[in-house]
């Protein structure tokens, strides 16, 4: 086997497949955004970008991708941070990302739980529920 080369039968680590959607050879995009081709493959190795792959091995990268590409490009050629500094920044985002998305798990769930108390006639069972204290105090 040469070196630096799968077998085929090997599976692809963490790869996506492409599925629908447009996908661009490694010098479409280079030459879209003023780029090296070897630019795209530093980032790729340094984990700042995952491109699918073809049977031939292919680079083949997708919308989001791009999107991605586009943020690398701001952070370094705009404002000046390092890779590094953008592997940080994109770990950063994808965690916020995440929260975000489990914050709005939860308001929907809480509004859903409104919605359901609402229909049973929560301020009966709330009423029902209370306890009242007498006037005396306790020292």
């Amino acid at each position: 086997m040469a070196r630096g080369r799968r077998l085929k039968t090997e599976p692809p680590s963490d790869r996506k497949p492409p599925g629908a959607g447009k996908y661009y050879m490694i010098s479409v995009v280079a030459n879209n955004y003023g780029i090296h081709p070897q630019t795209l493959r530093l980032y790729e190795r340094e984990g700042l970008l995952k491109p699918s792959r073809t049977e031939g091995n292919t680079r083949l990268y997708s919308e989001d991708d791009l999107r991605q590409l586009e943020v690398i490009l701001n952070l370094t050629r705009d404002l000046g941070v390092n890779l590094a500094g953008v592997e940080i920044v994109l770990n950063m985002r994808r965690k916020m990302e995440q929260m975000q998305a489990e914050v709005n798990e939860f308001v929907a769930w809480v509004t859903q739980e409104l919605v359901r108390a609402n229909q049973e006639g929560w301020q009966e069972r709330f009423q029902r529920a209370l306890v009242k204290l007498g006037t005396k105090r306790v020292r």
